[in-house]
C-alpha cells in the first residue's frame, strides 16, 4: 500500500473484516465542513510557491510529504477557515462545479492564472460547499445544499452489506476488495445460490457445449465513493471467468436527495429478485441470432463508446475464433465482449474506469441486437 496522502495511493484487501477495519478508520479521520463558496480560495501549490516557504501556511497535521505530492499532481491548495490543505485530484471537479466553471481552455491556463479565474467565481456564489478533508488533503467539494450531496459513510454501507449476505446468502464468500481516494469496491461470490439463481441458465450452457457451465457462480460488486465518483451501488455478477461479469445493475442508492444508509439497507431487499432478472435477460441472449456477428459487436461497441483499442483487439480475437461472421448469437458476442475488461485490467488500467467500462457493456443486455445485425461492415 503506497502512503495514503498520495494522490495515486490505493490497498487492496483479502478479508471483509480487514475491509471494515480500515474504512472505520477512514470515517473516524474523515473531516465533513460546511462552508459558504464565497468564502473558499485557491493558491498555486508550485515549486517555486510562497507557501512552500512560509512557516505555518498549511494546516496542523499535514505533512511536507503530502504538500509535495500535490506539487507533483493538482498544483493547488484550498484556503479553508484561514488555513490551507493540498487540494488532491478528486476534488478537482467537484471544485469546478462549486464555481461553475468548465471547458477545455482552463487547462491552458498558468496556475495563477487558473486561480485567478476561480477565486473570481467563487466569489459570486451565496451557496454552501460541503468540504470533505481527508488523508490530509482536500478531496472533495461538494454542494452544500442538503437536497444535494449526501453523506453515505463506506464503513456503514459495508456492515448492512455484509449483514445481509449473512442472513440472506449463508455470507458469500468475500473475493476481493479494493480502495483508493477515488472509489471503493468489492466482490462477493454466493457459491450456495449457484443452483438456485444459475440452474437453467447453466443446464443451456451445457447444451450448447459451453466449457463455463459448471464454472460459473453467482456473485456481487459493491462500488461506492465519497468523492462523486460512482453511487452506493449493489451490481449483479458471474464469477469464475478471467474477469468477473456484469450482468447488470441491481441496486443503487445515489449520494443525493438526503439519502440515508438505510435507504440503502432497505434497498437490498430487492437484490435477490433484481439478480434472477439479471440472469433472464442474459440467458435471453442465447435465443438472439445473429447473421453478422462480427459486425453486431464492432457496432454495438461503438454505440456503447467502449475504449477503442480493447475493443479492437476483442473483436479481431473473435473474429478469428468465430470464423468471421459466421452465424452466432447475441449471448456469443456478449461473451466475446468481456475480453475488453480483461485487456484493461492486464494493462493496469484503474479501477474506477473499469468499473465504468464494465457498466457501460452491461447496456448491450437491454439492446435490440437486431438493429446492430448489418451486412455491411462497420469502421470503429
Amino acid at each position: 500500500m503506497s502512503k495514503l496522502y498520495a494522490d495515486d495511493s490505493h490497498i487492496h484487501f483479502q478479508s471483509t473484516s480487514e475491509m471494515q477495519t480500515f474504512h472505520e478508520r477512514l470515517s473516524m479521520d474523515s473531516q465533513w465542513q460546511r462552508c459558504s463558496i464565497r468564502s473558499l480560495n485557491i493558491v498555486p501549490l508550485t515549486a517555486t510557491s510562497t507557501l512552500l516557504t512560509t512557516p505555518g501556511s498549511f494546516a496542523p497535521g499535514i505533512s511536507e510529504e503530502a504538500v509535495q505530492d500535490t506539487v507533483m499532481n493538482l498544483q493547488l491548495a484550498l484556503r479553508l477557515d484561514g488555513q490551507h490543505y493540498p487540494l488532491r485530484n478528486t476534488a478537482y471537479k467537484s471544485f469546478l462545479d462549486r464555481a461553475k466553471l468548465g471547458g477545455t481552455v482552463l487547462n491552458h491556463l498558468t496556475r495563477p492564472e487558473f486561480c485567478d479565474v476561480v477565486n473570481v467565481c467563487l466569489s459570486k456564489h451565496k451557496a454552501e460547499a460541503l468540504v470533505l478533508v481527508r488523508d490530509e488533503k482536500v478531496s472533495a467539494v461538494h454542494s452544500g445544499d442538503s437536497k444535494d450531496y449526501s453523506i453515505l459513510p463506506i464503513d456503514k454501507l459495508l456492515s448492512v452489506l455484509t449483514k445481509m449476505l449473512d442472513d440472506r446468502f449463508d455470507g458469500g464468500e468475500f473475493q476481493y476488495g479494493y480502495s483508493d481516494h477515488s472509489i471503493t469496491t468489492a466482490n462477493w461470490s454466493l457459491p450456495t445460490k449457484q443452483n438456485e439463481l444459475l440452474g437453467t441458465y447453466s443446464a443451456l450452457l451445457k447444451a450448447n457445449g459451453s466449457g463455463m457451465a459448471d464454472k460459473y457462480v453467482p456473485g456481487i460488486r459493491f462500488a461506492t465513493s465519497d468523492t462523486g465518483c460512482a453511487s452506493a451501488k449493489v451490481a449483479a455478477m458471474l464469477m469464475g471467468g478471467q474477469c468477473p461479469i456484469y450482468v447488470g445493475s441491481c441496486v443503487a442508492v445515489e449520494h443525493r436527495g438526503k439519502a440515508t444508509v438505510e435507504q440503502f439497507q432497505k434497498s437490498l431487499d430487492q437484490l435477490f429478485a433484481q439478480f434472477e432478472d439479471s440472469i433472464a435477460r442474459l440467458q435471453h441472449l442465447m435465443d438472439v441470432k445473429l447473421e453478422y456477428p462480427v459486425n453486431a459487436m464492432t457496432r454495438i461497441c461503438k454505440k456503447l463508446s467502449l475504449p477503442k483499442k480493447a475493443s479492437l483487439e476483442a473483436i479481431s480475437m473473435f473474429d478469428i475464433v468465430n470464423n468471421g461472421n459466421t452465424p452466432a448469437t447475441a449471448h456469443d458476442v456478449y461473451m466475446a465482449m468481456q475480453e475488453i475488461p480483461y485487456l484493461l485490467k492486464i494493462q493496469n488500467t484503474s479501477e474506477s474506469k473499469l468499473l465504468t467500462v464494465q457498466e457501460t457493456m452491461a447496456r448491450a443486455l437491454t439492446l435490440r441486437w437486431s438493429d446492430y445485425d448489418l451486412a455491411k461492415a462497420v469502421n470503429y
